[in-house]
């Protein structure tokens, strides 16, 4: 079984999320206009907080979803191999974000 795969079941619907990486998009792209235009380090500074603070909400939304989606269905299967992978899959995501 692949470990970024729910099988069996859809997995969580992300397109909610798409609006708010829409926006963060639209602060990337005011962010380099900032640093091409020479402007005052504290405000790219206070900007670039503000989008990642934005990406780090959509990422919990999606770890969430994840959770209540992928995870839950995993567990609920009783599928020992399913649910390995699936604890595998979140032990791995800590590691790359505990880097």
């Amino acid at each position: 079984m692949a470990l970024n795969a729910c099988p069996d079941h859809p997995h969580a619907d992300h397109r909610k999320q798409l609006g708010r990486l829409h926006r963060v998009e639209g602060q990337v792209r005011g962010i380099a206009a900032m640093v091409e235009d020479g402007r005052y380090c504290i405000d790219i500074l206070t900007q670039l907080h503000a989008a990642r603070a934005a990406l780090a909400r959509i990422e919990r939304d999606v770890l969430d979803d994840h959770a209540a989606a992928c995870v839950a269905q995993a567990v609920a299967s009783g599928d020992p191999e399913a649910q390995r992978a699936k604890l595998a899959e979140l032990t791995e995501l800590l590691r790359r974000a505990l880097r």
